[in-house]
């Protein structure tokens, strides 16, 4: 039993992740942006916080006293260049301020590799009224491949697309990127705590899919 926090617990993978953290056992603090809109989130185990991923005093101030965190951020009314590498940089420098060692970023399959190297965005076919947002996904895992701190950090996302009715099977593999792989929120968030209660990936992307 641990101490989790979790950025972007709200949406629809960070709520995942809080149900699957709570099943577990581990207390955890939920951040959202604002938490009237996010009170049923709120129960044993967990609690409720307003937070700024993007500002590193904010996360140092929630993240203080845990043992791990996940983010799960996004934020539709900011440019998104911006936003994921803000919250990258205040994620590592207010994690290393309050002590936690362990981070886990929710990541998108579309900056993912395929068996044959090449970024699912860049394969025939893909959607590319995105790629913008795409783009800057991949630049907030830049920020932390780049960063000198010691934290420990994976982005862990989708090898395809989330299977949005899927409910709980407790399993799941890891894939590269393929555009018909998916996984349940569910089971992406069993693939998140697993990371946590017994890492095995450090400092990479790692792509999961429905087993």
């Amino acid at each position: 039993m641990g101490r989790l926090v979790v950025f972007g617990a709200g949406g629809r993978a960070g709520r995942a992740a809080v149900d699957e953290a709570r099943r577990r056992g581990h207390r955890v603090t939920a951040v959202v942006r604002d938490p009237g809109r996010h009170s049923g989130l709120a129960g044993a185990g967990v609690h409720v916080v307003a937070g700024d991923v993007t500002d590193g005093d904010s996360v140092a101030r929630v993240a203080a006293g845990h043992d791990a965190a996940i983010s799960a951020v996004h934020d539709a009314a900011a440019q998104p260049d911006v936003f994921y590498t803000s919250a990258a940089r205040a994620l590592i420098d207010g994690l290393a301020r309050a002590g936690v060692p362990r981070l886990i970023v929710v990541g998108l399959a579309s900056v993912l590799a395929t068996e044959h190297g090449v970024a699912l965005m860049d394969t025939p076919g893909y959607p590319q009224e995105y790629r913008s947002f795409y783009l800057a996904h991949a630049a907030g895992t830049r920020v932390l491949r780049t960063a000198t701190a010691g934290l420990d950090w994976l982005v862990v996302s989708p090898a395809g697309d989330f299977d949005h009715g899927g409910g709980r099977s407790g399993r799941y593999r890891t894939a590269p990127a393929g555009a018909a792989s998916r996984i349940s929120y569910a089971d992406l968030a069993v693939a998140l705590i697993d990371e946590i209660d017994t890492p095995a990936h450090h400092r990479t992307h790692l792509g999961v899919e429905a087993a």
